[in-house]
C-alpha cells in the first residue's frame, strides 16, 4: 500500500440553489447572483414561522435525468428529496468526467456522500402522517426514505459502483469530511476513483423553526438576496439553502489513462474538534487552526503559498469573527494577502452540502483563475479585517487554495488545492 498516489478532481455535478449544473452555478457565482427568495416549499405564515426567506433549488426534476418514466415512479417512492437531488448531482458529475462505472474496474469505484440530517422531509411528513392516521399510514419505504446512508448507497446501486459507500453526518463538515476520506481512500490505494460530496433538503417547518429558535438564522426577510451577508458587521444569521454538490475523484494515472479532464489536484486535507460546545466555535478558533495546519503540513507547502481560502462564512456573528480569527493564526501577516470568499453570501447555507459545493467553486476557481466575490459585504467589521473578496469577482493567481467546513459538534474540516502540474 503507498501514499503517493496523487488525486485529482475530474468531474463536477451541481444541483444548487443558483443552478443545475456546475456550469450555471459557477457563472452564478462568477456573478454575484443570489440564489435567495422567499420560501415556496410551503406557507411559512400557515406555522407563524419568523423566518420566510431559504436558499431554495428552483425548478428541480427527477425526470429532467431520468427518462424512464417507470424508474423515476420507482425513484419518488423510494427517494426522499436529499436522495433525488444526489441522484441527479452524481449523474451529472460522472457525465462531466466521461466515467462510465460500470465500464472500468467497479470494485475500485466508491461512494462516500454526506449529509447532515438524511431524509428529513420524510421523517417530519410520516411523523405526521402517523399522528393523524395510524400505523398503517406509513409505507413500508419509510425508514429507506429518511436513512441518511441512502444517498450513497442509491448512488452506488445506479451507477454500479461496488467499493466502499458510506455517509458521513457531521453536521456542516458532512461534505468536506466525505471529499477528505475519498481523496485519502485513493491516496492509500483503496479506490482508483470516487463519487463523493454531499447533499441536504430540510426546507420544513421543522428546521427552519428550531434553527430559529436557536437564533441561528436571520430573520430579515426583506430583500432576501441581501440577507446572507458574511463577515459583514450587520449580519445576524445564516440562510437556509438545499441541493447537492459531487466530485469524481480520481488517482492521476487512472484519470491520464482515460484522457479525463483535471480541474484541479487535492495534495492534503486536516481535521479537527473543538471539543468545547456542541454549537458555538471555539472563542480561539484554535480547533479550526489546528485543521489548517494538518493539511498544509500533509500537502507539504508553506501557508504562505495559499492564494485563496474558500471559508465557511455562515454569515452568524461567532462563525465568521472566529474564522478569521483561525486563519490569522494560522497565516499571520500572510492572511491580509490572501483572497477568502464564502459561496453561501450567494447560495445560502447547505448544511451537510457546504462543503461540497465550496470545493466545487475552489476547483473551478483554480481551472479559470477567477475569484467568485462574498456578496452583500457592505460593512466592515473590525474583526473581520480580511480581504473577503467584497461584492465583485476578481482574475487573480491562484496555484494553491484552501477550503473550510466548519460544523456543529466541533467538526473542522479542511482541504488544500492546488493547479494541477504533471
Amino acid at each position: 500500500m503507498t501514499n503517493n498516489r496523487r488525486v485529482v478532481v475530474t468531474g463536477i455535478g451541481a444541483v444548487s440553489p443558483v443552478g443545475i449544473g456546475h456550469q450555471d452555478t459557477w457563472k452564478a457565482l462568477l456573478d454575484g447572483r443570489s440564489g435567495v427568495s422567499k420560501i415556496t416549499h410551503f406557507n411559512p405564515d400557515d406555522n407563524g414561522l419568523e423566518v420566510k426567506i431559504a436558499a431554495e433549488v428552483k425548478d428541480f426534476n427527477i425526470a429532467d435525468f431520468f427518462p424512464d418514466k417507470r424508474k423515476v415512479g420507482s425513484m419518488l417512492k423510494e427517494m426522499d428529496r436529499v436522495t433525488l437531488f444526489a441522484m441527479a448531482a452524481a449523474k451529472l458529475a460522472l457525465e462531466d468526467a466521461h466515467l462510465d462505472v460500470r465500464a472500468s474496474n467497479p470494485e475500485r469505484v466508491g461512494t462516500f456522500i454526506g449529509t447532515g440530517v438524511g431524509g428529513l422531509l420524510t421523517t417530519t411528513s410520516d411523523q405526521i402522517k402517523l399522528m393523524e392516521g395510524g400505523p398503517r399510514k406509513i409505507g413500508l419505504r419509510s425508514i429507506i426514505r429518511l436513512m441518511p446512508n441512502a444517498p450513497s448507497g442509491q448512488v452506488a446501486i445506479e451507477y454500479g459502483a461496488q467499493g466502499r459507500a458510506k455517509s458521513d453526518s457531521t453536521a456542516c463538515a458532512s461534505a468536506l469530511d466525505s471529499l477528505f476520506d475519498a481523496f485519502m481512500y485513493i491516496k492509500n490505494n483503496r479506490a482508483d476513483a470516487m463519487i463523493a460530496g454531499g447533499c441536504e433538503a430540510c426546507i420544513n417547518p421543522f428546521s427552519v423553526a428550531s434553527f430559529t429558535n436557536m437564533m441561528a438564522l436571520s430573520k430579515s426577510n426583506n430583500l432576501p438576496e441581501k440577507v446572507s451577508r458574511p463577515f459583514s458587521s450587520d449580519r445576524d444569521g445564516f440562510v437556509m439553502g438545499e441541493g447537492a454538490v459531487i466530485l469524481i475523484l480520481e488517482e492521476l494515472e487512472h484519470a491520464i489513462r482515460r484522457d479525463a479532464p483535471i480541474y484541479a489536484e487535492i495534495i492534503g486535507g486536516g481535521a479537527s474538534c473543538d471539543a468545547t460546545h456542541i454549537v458555538a466555535p471555539d472563542e480561539k478558533g484554535s480547533g479550526a487552526a489546528r485543521a489548517m495546519r494538518e493539511a498544509l503540513a500533509e500537502a507539504n507547502i508553506s501557508p504562505t503559498d495559499i492564494d485563496y481560502i474558500n471559508a465557511h462564512g455562515t454569515s452568524t456573528p461567532l462563525n465568521d469573527e472566529r474564522e478569521t480569527l483561525a486563519i490569522k493564526q494560522v497565516f499571520g501577516n500572510h492572511a491580509y494577502n490572501i483572497a477568502v470568499s464564502s459561496t453561501k453570501s450567494i447560495v445560502g447555507h447547505l448544511l451537510g452540502g457546504a462543503g461540497a459545493i465550496g470545493a466545487a467553486a475552489t476547483a473551478l476557481t483554480i481551472r479559470d483563475q477567477k475569484i467568485h466575490p462574498t456578496i452583500n459585504y457592505e460593512k466592515p467589521d473590525p474583526k473581520c479585517d480580511l480581504d473577503y473578496v467584497p461584492n465583485v469577482f476578481r482574475e487573480g493567481k491562484v496555484d494553491h487554495a484552501m477550503v473550510e467546513a466548519l460544523g456543529f459538534g466541533g467538526h473542522n474540516t479542511v482541504l488544500v488545492m492546488s493547479k494541477f502540474i504533471n
